[in-house]
C-alpha cells in the first residue's frame, strides 16, 4: 500500500456515478512527480459502481480517503471533503478530469504561504468527447482589483486549475450549497473580495473532459445561478465602493453579466428545442448591449466553439450552417432590447474575429461578406444577396498585402477589385502589369493627357526625379484601371448610380445676409517709430472700448483716489479723452497728453466745452514733462516700456515733475508673465502692475499711500512725501467683461503659458471634447448630457490656464494625416445637435476664452426641437439657420450630425449615403463653404460608415469612442472624450490627463 506523511495538498473530489472516469482521475494524482498529497473522494449517493471502484483503489493507496453522503450536490460534497482534508492547501478536482504529472510540483511554490492568502492558478485544455485535446485556455492576469472585476462578471477560472489555502476556504464558510452550478465561481469571487492575491502560472497543467450533451448541465440552473452570483457580487462591489460600470473601465453591470451567461449557454447548447423565451424571462432585466458588441461577439463565438468541440475560431467557417440559426437567434434577441444597430455590430465583430483567425477563408455571415483574393489570379466575385459590408483580404504570392473594410454595393468585378487594392489598400505595387494591347493603349492615352506635367519635369532635369517616379507610378495605375473592363452590375457602377440619384456636390451659393460680416482684414503698414505705431492703433476710434462696464468701473475707482483741492494736474496717455472729461471735473487745471496726433484730435473734439483742459501731443518717454504738478495720472501705458530700465527712467521723470506732497496715480493690469501665481492677462508685455508698483515704490521721495486691488488690476496712489500707513481697498472689477478683454485673461494660480507649451511640448494625440447642452435645467434622465454654464466656464478657464489652444476639425485632420508631432497643447471642442443654448450660453464663454468650436448640426431639424429626446421630457430648442450663419461668421465651425439624427448603424447603405450627402449639401448651401466634418448621432458607427462618409465628401468623422484622437485612428472614426454633466468639476482635469491640477 502507498502511504504518505502529512500531505502538502488535499484534492477535494466529489464523485457521482463516475465509475467510468474516476480511475483515470486518481491515476493522474498517483503519477505526480511529488507524492506527498491527499485525495478526499466523497461518493455523492452514486447508484453505479463508483463506490466499488473507489474502494479498490483506496485499498492500495492510503493517500486516498473515501467518504460517502446521500446525494446532495457537488458543493455539499466538496464541503464534506474539505472538513476531512489534512493539508493546508486545497484543490478541487472533478472525477472526470485529470492533471498533468507536474501539477503539484509546479503549483505549490506559487501558492506558498504569505501575509495575505495566495491563490495559484494555471491554464487548462478542454478535451473533446472523441479525445481530441483542444487548445490551451489561459485565464487573465487577476492582479489587484482586476480579480474583483472579473469575478463580478463571470467565472474566470476552471475549478481544477486552482490551489488555495484551506484556512481561507473555512473562513469564508466553504462553498454555497444552494448553488447547483457556478459554486466555484461564487467561491473565487468571495475570495477576491476577501483580499486574496491571485497568482498565475503560464503553463497548461489541467484537463477538462467535455461530455456530449452535457456542457456543465441544465441551462436553466446555469442562468439562475449566474443571476445569484452576479447579484451577490454587486452587493460586495457597492460595499467596497468599486462599481464603476462602463465598458471602457472593464466593470460591467449584473444585467450584462447575466446576459453574458444566457448568450453563452444558448450558443454552447445549440439546441432547437431550447426554450429561449423561458431562459430570457429568468433575467431580472434585459439590458441594452450597445457598447458591448465586441464583447458579446466573443462570448457567442466561445460558446459556439465549446458546443461544437472545435479547436480554432476559423473552424467555425466549415460548420457555419450548423450554428448560424443559433447565432441569428441571439443577435435578434439582443437587438430587440438594445440600441438600433447593435445586432449589426455584433455580426461585424464576429465576422472579423472569425476572419482574423485565418485571412485566407472566404465566407458570408449575415450582411458581412468576407473574401480573400490572390492578386495574380483575380476573378469576378458575386455579391452575396444579403451582404452590404465587405471585408476583403488581398494576397500576393501568399503574402498578405492589405485589407479593405467598408460598404459593398454590387459584384466585385476585376476592375472593382483592382480599384480597392490600389486606392483603398494602397497596395498597387503588388499588381502585375498585363502585357496586353488594351493596357498599352490606356497607358498611351494617360501619358498624352499628362504631357504638360512630363514637360515640366523634363525641363527641370534631375531635380524632379522623385516627382517623375511618382508620376510614372500614377500613370501606370490609371492605365491599369482603364484597361480593365467594368460593367453595370459591379460595385463601382452601382455606387455611381446611387451618387447620381443624390445629385452630389452642388456648387456652394453665397450666404444670405443674415448677420454681421467680419471686416476685411487689412495688412498692417510697416511701423518704423513709436509715433507710427500709436497712429496705427488709433486709426479705428476707441480701439479699447473705453465705454465698457469694465473700463467705466476702473475710471470711477481711479477718480475715488484723487484728493480734494488739486490745482494743477497732468494726464499722460490720455488717448481720446474719455477719462480726461471725468478727471477735469476733479481738478482746477488739467494738461492731457498723448503720443498720437489722431488721439489728441479726437480728444480736442470731445473736450471742447471744458475750459480747464489743455490737450497736446507729448512722448513722455523721450520728452520733458511739464513741472510743478499737484497730480499726475498715468494709467494703462507703462507696460509698453521695453524693459525695466526704460520703466525706471519714466518713473523718475514723473516723480521729478511732482511738487512736494504731490500725487501720482497709476492703474495697470496684472499680467500673467509678470505674476505667474495669480490671475492675470496673457499679453506679451514684459511686465505688469506688479513690477510697475515695485519700480515706482523704489523712486526716492515717492511713497505708496493707497491701493485699490481687484482680481484683474490694481490702482495705486503714490505721494511725494512721507505717509503714515498705506491703505488697501479690495474691490471688484466691472462685469460683464467684453469678450475682447476676457479672452486674454488666465484665471487661477497654476498653469502654463501657451507660448511656453508651444515651444517646449509636442504631442501625438489630441483630446476632442464632446459636449451636448450647456444649460442648467432639463430632464433628469439626460443629466449626463447637460453641463451648467458655471461649470463650463470653469472648464474653459482651466483649458486656457493650462495653455491649450483650439483646433478645427479640418485642421485636426491635416495634423493627423501629416503624421508629424503636434506642437503645444491642442484641444478640439465639439458640440452635438446645435442646441439653442450653444448660442446663448456656450458661445459667450468660448469667446471669453478665445476658443473656437465645432458644432454638429442635425440639418433636417434646424429651427425645431430635439425630438429624439422626447421620451425623457420636454425636447430642447435648436438653433435656426440665421443663428448658425451668424455664429459661422464669428468663427464657429459647423459639421454634419446627419439629416434626421437616425443612428447610422440602423440605416442601410443607400439611406446612410443619402442622409450624409443631403446633410452636407444643406450645410454647404446655407454657409457657402464645403462642409468637411461629421459626427454620427450616438456615435453609432460600423464597418461601412467610414467608407460611406468618405464617398459623401467628408474629410473627417467623429465617434463617441472614449479616447484621444491619434495618428493610428481612422480619420472617419476619431474618438472623443465625453464631458459628462453628472460628473464633479474635479473630474475634468483627470479627463484632460492632468489629475489634481487646480480648477475652480
Amino acid at each position: 500500500m502507498v502511504s504518505a506523511a502529512t500531505p502538502e495538498i488535499s484534492f477535494l473530489i466529489p464523485a457521482y456515478n463516475a465509475d467510468d472516469t474516476l480511475a483515470e482521475c486518481l491515476a493522474s494524482l498517483q503519477q505526480q512527480t511529488r507524492s506527498n498529497w491527499q485525495a478526499v473522494v466523497v461518493d455523492d449517493g452514486s447508484t453505479d459502481r463508483t463506490r466499488e471502484v473507489l474502494e479498490a483503489i483506496a485499498r492500495k493507496d492510503s493517500r486516498i480517503l473515501l467518504a460517502r453522503q446521500p446525494n446532495a450536490g457537488a458543493a455539499a460534497a466538496r464541503n464534506h471533503a474539505a472538513r476531512l482534508a489534512a493539508a493546508p492547501l486545497l484543490c478541487m478536482l472533478d472525477a472526470d478530469d485529470w492533471l498533468d504529472p507536474t501539477f503539484i510540483e509546479s503549483m505549490l511554490p506559487v501558492a506558498e504561504d504569505a501575509s495575505t492568502p495566495v491563490i495559484a492558478y494555471c491554464a487548462y485544455r478542454r478535451v473533446a468527447p472523441d479525445g481530441r485535446l483542444l487548445r490551451a485556455e489561459a485565464a487573465p492576469i487577476l492582479a489587484g482589483d482586476v480579480a474583483k472585476r472579473e469575478f463580478s462578471s463571470f467565472c474566470a477560472l476552471a475549478i481544477h486549475t486552482v490551489v488555495f489555502p484551506k484556512s481561507l476556504f473555512e473562513r469564508l464558510g466553504g462553498m454555497d450549497e444552494t448553488l447547483q452550478t457556478g459554486e466555484d465561481w461564487d467561491l473565487w469571487m468571495r475570495m477576491a473580495f476577501a483580499g486574496a492575491e491571485f497568482r498565475r502560472l503560464d503553463t497548461c497543467l489541467a484537463f477538462y473532459r467535455m461530455k456530449a450533451g452535457s456542457l456543465s448541465g441544465d441551462p436553466v440552473k446555469m442562468v439562475r445561478d449566474a443571476i445569484s452570483v452576479t447579484t451577490k457580487a454587486q452587493a460586495l462591489l457597492r460595499q467596497q465602493g468599486l462599481s464603476a460600470e462602463r465598458p471602457e473601465t472593464g466593470w460591467i453591470t449584473p444585467a450584462i453579466s447575466q446576459l453574458r451567461m444566457l448568450a453563452w449557454v444558448i450558443a454552447a447548447k445549440r439546441d432547437p428545442s431550447l426554450d429561449v423565451a423561458a431562459l430570457t424571462a429568468l433575467l431580472p432585466d434585459m439590458p441594452d448591449a450597445a457598447g458591448y458588441e465586441s464583447f458579446f461577439a466573443g462570448v457567442i463565438l466561445h460558446g459556439l466553439r465549446t458546443g461544437l468541440f472545435t479547436n480554432d475560431t476559423d473552424d467555425l467557417v466549415d460548420a457555419l450552417d450548423q450554428w448560424l440559426p443559433t447565432f441569428l437567434l441571439l443577435t435578434q434577441l439582443i437587438q430587440r432590447h438594445s440600441f438600433p444597430g447593435t445586432g449589426r455590430k455584433i455580426i461585424e465583430a464576429a465576422a472579423w474575429e472569425i476572419s482574423a483567425a485565418d485571412l485566407l477563408r472566404s465566407f458570408t455571415l449575415c450582411n458581412v461578406q468576407v473574401v480573400s483574393v490572390e492578386l495574380g489570379a483575380l476573378s469576378r466575385l458575386a455579391k452575396a444577396e444579403q451582404a452590404d459590408t465587405l471585408i476583403m483580404h488581398a494576397f500576393s504570392g501568399g503574402q498578405h498585402v492589405g485589407t479593405f473594410v467598408g460598404p459593398l454595393w454590387g459584384d466585385l468585378s476585376i476592375r472593382a477589385q483592382i480599384r480597392l487594392i490600389m486606392q483603398e489598400m494602397q497596395a498597387g505595387e503588388h499588381l502585375q502589369t498585363p502585357p496586353t494591347l488594351a493596357y498599352i493603349s490606356s497607358w498611351t492615352r494617360e501619358a498624352l493627357r499628362g504631357y504638360r506635367a512630363f514637360g515640366g519635369i523634363i525641363i527641370r532635369h534631375g531635380r524632379r526625379r522623385g516627382r517623375l517616379e511618382r508620376l510614372m507610378v500614377g500613370l501606370g495605375r490609371k492605365a491599369l484601371l482603364a484597361s480593365v473592363p467594368s460593367d453595370s452590375d459591379d460595385n463601382d457602377a452601382r455606387l455611381a448610380d446611387s451618387l447620381r440619384t443624390l445629385q452630389r456636390d452642388p456648387e456652394p451659393r453665397p450666404l444670405n445676409p443674415s448677420g454681421p460680416r467680419p471686416e476685411e482684414e487689412k495688412a498692417a503698414p510697416a511701423v518704423h517709430s513709436e509715433e507710427e505705431y500709436w497712429e496705427h492703433i488709433f486709426e479705428r476710434p476707441d480701439p479699447w472700448n473705453y465705454v465698457s462696464v469694465y473700463e467705466q468701473v476702473k475710471y470711477a475707482q481711479t477718480l475715488s483716489l484723487i484728493p480734494e483741492g488739486i490745482e494743477k494736474a497732468l494726464e499722460l496717455a490720455c488717448a481720446e479723452g474719455i477719462f480726461t472729461e471725468k478727471l477735469a471735473q476733479k481738478v482746477a487745471r488739467l494738461t492731457a497728453t498723448d503720443i498720437s496726433q489722431r488721439a489728441i484730435d479726437r480728444a480736442v473734439e470731445r473736450c471742447r466745452d471744458h475750459r480747464n483742459i489743455e490737450l497736446r501731443v507729448l512722448d513722455f518717454v523721450r520728452q520733458d514733462l511739464p513741472p510743478e504738478q499737484d497730480l499726475i495720472v498715468c494709467s494703462e501705458v507703462l507696460y509698453y516700456m521695453k524693459d525695466e530700465e526704460m520703466l525706471a527712467a519714466a518713473c523718475r521723470k514723473m516723480a521729478a515733475a511732482l511738487k512736494p506732497n504731490g500725487y501720482l496715480i497709476t492703474a495697470h493690469a496684472h499680467i500673467r508673465r509678470d505674476e505667474p501665481t495669480r490671475t492675470g492677462f496673457d499679453w506679451g508685455n514684459p511686465f505688469g502692475v506688479g513690477t510697475i508698483r515695485q519700480v515706482l515704490a523704489a523712486q526716492p521721495g515717492l511713497t505708496l499711500e493707497e491701493t485699490i486691488e481687484t482680481e484683474l488690476y490694481a490702482i495705486h496712489r503714490f505721494r511725494k512725501g512721507p505717509v503714515a500707513d498705506a491703505l488697501l481697498r479690495i474691490e471688484g472689477h466691472g462685469i460683464p467683461l467684453d469678450a475682447d478683454v476676457a479672452k486674454h485673461i488666465i484665471w487661477g494660480p497654476d498653469g502654463i503659458d501657451r507660448e511656453a507649451a508651444w515651444t517646449t511640448e509636442v504631442t501625438t494625440s489630441v483630446p476632442v471634447l464632446m459636449y451636448h447642452r450647456i444649460a442648467r435645467d432639463g430632464p433628469a434622465a439626460l443629466r449626463r448630457f447637460r453641463t451648467s454654464p458655471e461649470i463650463f466656464r470653469k472648464q474653459m478657464q482651466f483649458l486656457r490656464r493650462q495653455g491649450y489652444y483650439t483646433v478645427t476639425a479640418q485642421t485636426l485632420a491635416e495634423l493627423l494625416r501629416s503624421g508629424k508631432p503636434i506642437q503645444g497643447r491642442p484641444v478640439m471642442l465639439t458640440f452635438d445637435d446645435a442646441y439653442l443654448d450653444f448660442l446663448t450660453e456656450a458661445f459667450p464663454i468660448l469667446a471669453e476664452n478665445g476658443f473656437s468650436a465645432e458644432v454638429f448640426v442635425v440639418t433636417d431639424k434646424v429651427g425645431g426641437r430635439s425630438d429624439w429626446d422626447s421620451a425623457y421630457g420636454e425636447p430642447a430648442p435648436l438653433m435656426v439657420w440665421s443663428q448658425i450663419q451668424e455664429l459661422h461668421q464669428k468663427g464657429i465651425s459647423f459639421g454634419s450630425h446627419l439629416a434626421s439624427h437616425t443612428p447610422a448603424s440602423a440605416l442601410d447603405n443607400q439611406a446612410l449615403l443619402g442622409e450624409a450627402v443631403l446633410s452636407r449639401n444643406a450645410l454647404q448651401s446655407r454657409l457657402g463653404i464645403s462642409a468637411a466634418s461629421i459626427a454620427l448621432p450616438y456615435g453609432a458607427t460600423d464597418f461601412r460608415a467610414p467608407g460611406i462618409l468618405a464617398i459623401a465628401g467628408y474629410r473627417v468623422g467623429f465617434t463617441t469612442r472614449h479616447d484621444k484622437a491619434g495618428f493610428s485612428d481612422n480619420i472617419f472614426g476619431l474618438p472623443r472624450l465625453e464631458v459628462r454633466g453628472d460628473h464633479p468639476l474635479e473630474a475634468f482635469p483627470e479627463l484632460m490627463g492632468l489629475p489634481g491640477a487646480f480648477i475652480g
